[in-house]
């Protein structure tokens, strides 16, 4: 494995956590397990890591040798990402977190009238929700610091694989990325679904499993 010794990756990890007030909220299955892996190859490859981890996220074994920051939602998330990337000494950002695709943007009840308290919305019935476009995170990173290697994640509820790999080039073109990694949502449910370690110039690199695809993105690295 190649060597990171002096260099800062920041890696996010996890689940984004959209509040629809106090008690309420949406996110998704990521459990963080990828990044944990790359947390832990980063750090055997001597690298200073800061770990960003969603609210249910795992933590990894190590993480008493990283700096672990805990973020919420995905505004949360950019927040954290932009202050780090500009007011810290960042080399890498890895951005293995499942964003959120919406927030809430208004919510009412079954009149139609709108719902303004915040603490928690009654349960007497279903309420109506609209939702807004979350922002992209991955896509304004190079904005806030264009001197950092930047690695995004592209899932995609398919099994075809060109089309996968197309989509991930879309998303690395658009965030000016060093890296992608692809991968089918079927890794959601198990450890040793195919990943592409797709570069900005060369050929995709298919792996197998989670962990051998963190191991072989930081030997890149």
């Amino acid at each position: 494995m190649g060597t990171l010794q002096g260099k800062t990756v920041l890696i996010t990890s996890g689940g984004t956590l959209e509040k629809w007030d106090r008690v309420r909220g949406h996110t998704n299955l990521s459990k963080g397990s990828m990044g944990c892996y790359l947390a832990e190859a980063a750090l055997a490859a001597g690298a200073n890591v800061l770990y960003m981890h969603g609210y249910f996220a795992q933590l990894p074994t190590n993480k008493d040798k990283m700096r672990t920051i805990r973020f919420e939602g995905i505004e949360d998330l950019g927040e954290k990402v932009r202050h780090a990337v500009q007011e810290e000494h960042v080399d890498i950002v890895i951005m293995a977190a499942a964003g959120s695709d919406w927030l809430i943007d208004k919510v009412y009840d079954q009149s139609g009238i709108l719902i303004e308290e915040t603490g928690k919305m009654p349960s007497d019935e279903p309420p109506i929700i609209h939702f807004k476009k979350a922002p992209k995170v991955l896509g304004q990173i190079k904005g806030w610091n264009p001197e950092v290697t930047l690695v995004g994640f592209k899932l995609e509820a398919t099994d075809d694989e060109e089309f996968l790999l197309s989509r991930a080039r879309l998303r690395m073109e658009s965030a000016s990325a060093q890296f992608m990694v692809a991968n089918s949502s079927q890794s959601l449910y198990g450890g040793d679904e195919p990943h592409w370690i797709v570069p900005a110039n060369g050929k995709p690199i298919k792996v197998m499993g989670k962990q051998k695809t963190a191991e072989a993105l930081i030997d890149l690295l």
